[in-house]
């Protein structure tokens, strides 16, 4: 328990931060309380911007899918994730800054209406992305079940540990909206950029040195592959690029581009930010790998012991029994295992502060969705000018608790990993709504009926990824079940870790149909033309 307990004082502390960053004055009106005023410093935007994308899937997710794909899981997000986002940020994060600043925009559904004169078209877009969000939220609930549990060996149950994480995330961001929100996520982001460099050293120790462990791995015919890009396809691998379009286009981080004081913070953003997501990417997929040496450590050895079984015996085994084995060889926690393999106690427990760190930065995601249904849905539609700004801000702490409890009550029978939670809804979600995004700021011929047609091929996307996943279960790792084919060739297919067309991930052609829809729609569809102040707006 001294761990579980030094984690529930970290937590303590985290709370006392977000309130602490409470300023009466910001929290009088909704932009105070949902941006922090537009006046975030350049540190502060800079960490709170890393930690709002390094979530758990970055901590947990990556080292469970290196622990189960090796050492390419690096090159399959982290490496065009460096280049993509800041690219993003740069490109399209400043321009959104420059017209929430002049403007008043708070949020991207905002923009949408006020660039293509869609009411009510919004109002889907809006459904459409809170929905796309959810998943992301829900990981941060399964990564805070996931830490506590294996931190305490079992004492404090996955359900409790979910319901901490969520209780102290919705505390913070209740009392201490964007301002206390960013300072927590700037405090947790210093810690797991530590957190790499002091797990690796420890372990490593712990294990006798890297070096045997690597060389014992390529004299192993059955781990060898895990140390290079075998057992990954070149389409898959390349598919992998899509994913980092979602970035800009997730509401919070978008939303997170409003709140910089100066579009000077954008530049050590743009520069900084390949460096942090190395200092937090590689220690954790490094670690995923080289567990698997890590034989000694009981809890690991059963999870290899599982995964062999598997892939053995897979398809001989009923659905329960292969489900089972699944969640035993899952790697979410392998981390966490090793900390409490090779480390002192002491270090264990504040290594296991530093991972939960990671595990809570989903904070923003939920605030961005109280600050899009206030101000896209209850502002609106007239709230605020019945109720005024006070109701407002109330409305939105009150769905910040009602979608807290939702993402957590899903979060108890969600099945998949993170890591696959993630890609296949709310990246891939996400990476077909970048069109939209791009279109508003960038094509002057673009259309709310393209942005229609775009938004409801994505949510229809998603749906029959989710509604496939359920019906087909997942197979054996190494095997896949046949969904559709056409002259001989695989168009569908359904893997261990997740759907793929032509054998790529799902992102990919949902990205390409959304933009060709975008294109052809607002190009075939009858043209509301923009007044010449709306023009001016955005050309």
């Amino acid at each position: 328990m001294v761990p579980a307990i030094v984690i529930f004082a970290y937590l303590g502390l985290v709370l006392y931060i977000g309130i602490s960053g409470r300023r009466a004055e910001q929290h009088a009106n909704a932009e105070g309380y949902f941006l922090a005023g537009r006046a975030l410093g350049p540190t502060v935007f800079l960490l709170s911007l890393v930690g709002t994308n390094m979530t758990a899937f970055s901590i947990l997710g990556a080292s469970g899918h290196a622990f189960a794909n090796g050492i390419v899981t690096y090159g399959l997000m982290a490496s065009s994730s460096a280049l993509v986002i800041p690219i993003g940020l740069f490109v399209i994060g400043t321009r959104l800054w420059a017209l929430g600043r002049r403007h008043g925009f708070m949020t991207p559904v905002q923009i949408f209406r006020d660039r293509w004169s869609c009411g009510h078209i919004g109002t889907i877009i809006f459904a459409v992305q809170a929905v796309l969000l959810v998943p992301y939220i829900i990981i941060a609930v399964m990564g805070g079940g996931t830490t506590l549990s294996a931190i305490s060996n079992g004492f404090v149950p996955f359900w409790l540990g979910g319901a901490v994480v969520s209780f102290v995330v919705m505390g913070y961001v209740f009392f201490g909206g964007m301002r206390g929100t960013a300072l927590v996520n700037a405090f947790q982001t210093t810690l797991f950029l530590l957190f790499g460099a002091i797990a690796v050293s420890v372990i490593a120790a712990g294990m006798g040195g890297f070096s045997q462990a690597m060389e014992s791995m390529l004299a192993d015919p059955s781990k060898a592959p895990l140390l290079s890009r075998e057992r990954i396809s070149p389409w898959y691998f390349f598919s992998y690029s899509f994913i980092p379009l979602s970035s800009i286009a997730f509401p919070h981080i978008a939303i997170f581009c409003l709140t910089a004081k100066r579009l000077n913070h954008f530049k050590k953003t743009v520069i900084l930010y390949p460096i942090c997501m190395l200092a937090i990417w590689l220690p954790s997929v490094f670690l995923g790998v080289v567990a698997n040496q890590a034989t000694t450590v009981p809890t690991i050895q059963t999870k290899l012991e599982a995964r062999a079984t598997l892939e053995a015996t897979g398809p001989t085994l009923t659905s329960e029994e292969q489900s089972n084995l699944r969640a035993q060889a899952s790697g979410d926690d392998v981390i966490l295992r090793l900390v409490e393999g090779y480390a002192p106690l002491w270090l264990a427990a504040l290594l296991g502060a530093a991972v939960m760190a990671a595990v809570m930065a989903s904070d923003s995601q939920i605030l961005a969705l109280s600050t899009m249904f206030t101000q896209d849905i209850f502002a609106y539609y007239g709230g605020t000018l019945r109720f005024g700004q006070t109701a407002q801000v109330q409305t939105g702490r009150a769905f910040v608790v009602l979608l807290t409890l939702a993402a957590y009550a899903i979060a108890l029978w969600m099945p998949q990993s993170i890591f696959e939670v993630a890609t296949q809804y709310a990246f891939a979600g996400y990476s077909a709504l970048f069109p939209l995004l791009v279109a508003t700021l960038f094509w002057k011929a673009s259309t709310k009926w393209g942005a229609l047609a775009c938004t409801v091929w994505t949510a229809m996307a998603v749906a029959g990824i989710a509604t496939l996943q359920t019906i087909v279960p997942a197979p054996p790792p190494g095997e896949a079940i046949r969904i559709l084919s056409l002259v001989g060739t695989d168009i569908i297919t359904r893997g261990s870790s997740g759907t793929l067309v032509f054998g790529m991930l799902p992102v990919v052609p949902m990205t390409l149909i959304s933009g060709l829809l975008m294109i052809v729609v607002s190009l075939a569809t009858p043209k509301a033309k923009p007044t010449t102040e709306v023009l001016a707006k955005y050309f």
